[in-house]
């Protein structure tokens, strides 16, 4: 899209003041709670189909019904409202009766990351002080492995035919939790045993999937949850007939919240797979008539690389939102598989703030039409000196036109308004490591995102880096999303990977690049120092390259680079090939001491 034909700035803001207006609409003291969302949708879409799941079907009436058991399974086993549960589960449907259930009870439900074990499980239950985890059959293999449980800890089986554990994994339940269920009456809960509770109370935990560190568990109200899923609806203009394809991890913010808040607040139908298949994608989405579903850049990337076919447009999907779709995917995407409308967007489960981009302006992130109807700033951070230049009065400094800024969100304190609230972890410190104070007044508390965008004269947002990721070299800053998105169509690449790394002897970090290619395909050291000097400055050109086997993600499917990082191009660490550019003889060539020094020069 070009200038001449954007959007008018009104037309774009009308829609994210309809948007505004819904989220304005929900209150902390509110009695309608994620409980009550579950029984009106049965009482208005009951014979809708709500999931599909396989070759099974529950509609909106059933699902409340398998809701309630486990409502009343736990609340005879002593679970009470205010109670931390945490729940261990795979996509799969038992998960949303768990939840639901649970909070029917007016239970505090924290979703466990299914892939993780060890330190960073302790460190999961440790944070959430639960004393009971509702573990789906296929997550104990990972309790059982994980020394230092803690040893007041009731775990409950939910069993799993797909996936059944050893009897000595089963052992470490304390009780079979599915049996109890499935005994459990169907009849909605006594509202007594949630008496008391409100929107602004918390209705779960998420936790963050940072590519670094130890996760944080985010606070989620049950008004944030509500008011996530109604504006949703708004802007994605989501009916009962659309069907959200549901693939990303339940434990995450993006599915729990945006898509199935989304779905129950529209009566809208969910497609539930276990794990994202580019093999099965299209398959899933012609068979339960996927109208819409989220993605991440990568998964776009993974269908993309899949052999074309006569039915590529031959499918009901219309509506794609999510984040990271490169300019080059998107063109790839719309031109291979059909029009469609996507909501590229930029935010995370804890934010107060974000960006939806409502006009299909392709690579944008989202649009500020005018800065006094939002919350969001942008202001400069200084990558050298990891800060904000402040003037000479003490304040933050807005960034120009274009200008790379952190973006940070106003934090809204009215006591009963939900819509800018910034309601963070369950860590105290690292709630506050998060608000900047005396932003632009004395007395101003912002939410600091940790990203940095940049947005152009008409308003379009782009995003450019997180901050730790942008990296100087030769005194210039390298944005590594910007050097994945010129560098990502290379012919037979899988998975791609950018982060900078120390060079002894020289300031900043160069930059390093770790391919994955399709199996079977080869690697042109000479055609990918072409594209590279061809798209991008020679100082952002990767220096190092690895051909790793596999990517390394985050089970929400974002690339993860810590590790990548302290490796770097140590050939001690590092197994996989290794190669340096050399500018001289236009290629990367295997990594030597000699090729290493003259191309350190680059």
């Amino acid at each position: 899209m070009t200038a001449a034909n954007t959007v008018p700035r009104e037309v774009t803001q009308a829609k994210l003041d309809r948007r505004a207006a819904v989220s304005m609409a929900f209150r902390a003291s509110q009695t309608d709670t994620t409980a009550e969302r579950v029984e009106a949708c049965a009482q208005q879409f009951g014979a809708r189909p709500c999931i599909y799941y396989g070759d099974q079907r529950w509609n909106y009436s059933q699902f409340n019904e398998a809701v309630n058991q486990v409502a009343h399974a736990a609340q005879a086993l002593g679970v009470r409202k205010g109670d931390t549960v945490a729940l261990a589960m795979e996509n799969r449907p038992e998960f949303f009766f768990a939840w639901m259930g649970l909070s029917k009870l007016g239970a505090v439900v924290a979703f466990i990351n299914t892939h993780v074990s060890g330190k960073v499980l302790t460190h999961a239950l440790d944070v959430l002080g639960a004393k009971t985890v509702i573990v789906g059959e296929e997550c104990l293999p990972h309790f059982a492995t994980t020394p230092g449980l803690p040893a007041d800890l009731r775990c409950w089986l939910w069993p799993d035919v797909e996936h059944p554990a050893t009897p000595a994994q089963r052992a470490l339940c304390a009780l079979d939790l599915g049996a109890l269920v499935q005994a459990a009456p169907r009849t909605n809960p006594p509202l007594a045993w949630r008496a008391g509770l409100v929107a602004g109370d918390t209705a779960q935990y998420v936790f963050t999937s940072g590519t670094t560190g130890l996760p944080k568990a985010a606070v989620i109200s049950h008004a944030r949850w509500l008011m996530a899923g109604a504006s949703m609806k708004e802007v994605w203009e989501v009916k009962p007939e659309d069907c959200i394809y549901c693939f990303l991890p339940l434990y995450h913010g993006a599915a729990s919240m945006s898509a199935t808040a989304t779905a129950l607040a529209a009566g809208a139908s969910l497609a539930v797979r276990r794990k994202f298949s580019r093999r099965e994608f299209w398959g899933d989405v012609r068979r339960y008539g996927v109208t819409m579903c989220q993605y991440v850049g990568e998964i776009c990337r993974f269908l993309l690389s899949t052999p074309a076919s006569p039915d590529d447009k031959n499918h009901t999907l219309r509506k794609m939102t999510g984040t990271g779709m490169a300019p080059e995917v998107w063109n790839q995407w719309v031109d291979r598989f059909g029009e469609t409308q996507i909501f590229e967007g930029w935010g995370s489960t804890e934010a107060n703030a974000s960006t939806i981009n409502l006009d299909n302006r392709i690579g944008s992130c989202g649009r500020v039409p005018f800065w006094d109807k939002t919350n969001l700033r942008l202001v400069r951070y200084d990558i050298e000196t990891d800060s904000h230049p402040r003037d000479a009065n003490g304040f933050m400094q807005l960034a120009d036109i274009d200008e790379p800024g952190e973006a940070i969100g106003m934090i809204y304190d009215y006591p009963d308004i939900v819509a800018g609230r910034f309601e963070g972890y369950t860590s105290v410190e690292a709630t506050e490591k998060k608000i900047l104070r005396d932003v632009f007044q004395k007395g101003d508390a912002w939410w600091s995102s940790g990203d940095m965008l940049r947005c152009d004269a008409d308003g379009y947002c782009w995003f450019v880096d997180r901050i730790g990721d942008t990296f100087r070299w030769k005194s210039e800053n390298v944005s590594t999303t910007e050097v994945a998105d010129a560098l990502g169509d290379f012919p037979g690449l899988d998975a791609l990977t950018i982060y900078g790394v120390r060079v002894p002897g020289h300031d900043g970090r160069a930059g390093m690049a770790a391919l994955v290619l399709h199996p079977g395909a080869s690697f042109d050291p000479a055609a990918f120092w072409a594209l590279a000097l061809a798209r991008l400055p020679r100082y952002a050109a990767p220096l190092f390259l690895r051909l790793a086997a596999t990517a390394d993600m985050t089970g929400n499917y974002k690339l993860r680079k810590v590790d990548l990082q302290r490796e770097g191009f140590d050939q001690a660490l590092v197994r996989d090939p290794l190669f340096v550019r050399d500018d001289k003889a236009k290629t990367y060539v295997p990594l030597e001491t000699a090729s290493l020094l003259r191309s350190t020069s680059a």
